[in-house]
């Protein structure tokens, strides 16, 4: 299929925080139609997906305020504040959230988040031989419980209620190739 004749004729930024902005566009679809769309405009992040030396799967159980509840995850992390490469991001939020440091970080691809909604990008890392050389150094609001669990659990968790973040669960399931051999 061939992209739209769309076209954008401005563009503003109705609120905007250090992580995200809301961008509306007015777009032109091309038969002299005009329409208003809003989305989330993001830098993107990236989504690790730790495996130990023992070849045991990291998850981090994180409490969210929108939701309310502790929510089991991958370790993660935002691209808003990153000025280096994708896998220095990756390798980062590793040592930050678990305090984890990988002898290889693979990089496995990429998915929209929410494409009706968001143009973020998250990118999916495999972190190969995963050891916990040092302590978390979390942020003020970042509430996580480390656990090291089997690849059948964790795939287990990715495909069953258990893990009811999109993304994470997502991240896991494009892992699942690597984490079977």
């Amino acid at each position: 299929m061939n992209r739209p004749d769309w076209r954008c004729l401005s563009t503003t930024y109705p609120y905007q925080s250090r992580v995200f902005r809301i961008r509306q566009d007015r777009v032109d679809l091309g038969n002299g139609v005009q329409r208003d769309l809003s989305y989330v405009d993001s830098e993107g992040a990236v989504y690790v997906v730790p495996v130990t030396r023992e070849g045991e799967v990291v998850l981090i159980e994180q409490y969210r305020h929108p939701v309310g509840r502790w929510v089991w995850e991958v370790p993660a992390g935002a691209m808003f504040d990153h000025t280096g490469s994708l896998a220095q991001l990756a390798e980062r939020e590793l040592l930050e959230e678990v305090g984890g440091v990988a002898v290889r970080m693979q990089g496995v691809g990429w998915f929209y988040d929410a494409a009706p909604i968001s143009n973020s990008k998250c990118h999916v890392f495999l972190a190969h031989g995963v050891s916990f050389e040092q302590a978390p150094r979390r942020g003020a609001t970042e509430l996580i419980r480390r656990h090291v669990v089997g690849v059948d659990r964790a795939l287990s968790m990715a495909r069953d209620a258990a893990m009811v973040d999109g993304r994470s669960a997502l991240a896991l399931l494009r892992c699942e190739r690597l984490l079977s051999r």
